[in-house]
């Protein structure tokens, strides 16, 4: 069954998919043990430590380097994507998610802590600190190499 995927572009995105699937894993595990409750919404939720859409870009691009080569057009396409991907989870989201706990503060003193008058609290963690996107990242490479070398092999 594995030598079907071994150095194609299934191999790249399974390694990808699974590589977020993990990171997820590693967050609600993290999170469990700080928290001491367990919350299985963990696994459907953005932000965190560590960022699992960095571990799947970078998963993905690392086994397409892999593959198909670090000078490979495919492997520069499939970075571009991925380094767009971790800016936009420190950057963008990140300051939505800012913004949105600032408007939840504004709207509870407002309301006089009646949120639910206005349909609920938005949601506030949406992005991820440079930390966890660079860990999230760190994770996928190494899996992938994993992956790569050691699960299919």
């Amino acid at each position: 069954m594995t030598e079907n995927i071994i150095n194609t572009g299934y191999e790249a995105l399974a390694s990808g998919i699974m590589a977020a699937f993990f990171a997820q894993v590693i967050k609600f595990i993290i999170f469990t043990a700080k928290s001491r409750k367990i919350n299985f919404k963990i696994f459907t939720t953005t932000g965190g430590m560590p960022s699992s859409h960095s571990a799947g870009v970078m998963g993905l691009a690392t086994s397409i380097g892999i593959i198909d080569g670090w000078n490979s057009t495919a492997f520069a396409i499939s970075l571009g994507f991925a380094l767009i991907t971790m800016y936009d989870a420190a950057g963008v989201r990140r300051a939505a998610g800012k913004t949105a706990a600032c408007l939840n503060r504004m709207m509870d003193d407002f309301y006089n802590h009646d949120v639910q008058a206005i349909g609920g609290k938005l949601k506030e963690l949406l992005g991820h600190t440079p930390l966890e996107v660079i860990m999230g990242a760190i994770f996928g490479i190494l899996f992938a190499y994993f992956f790569h070398y050691n699960f299919l092999s």
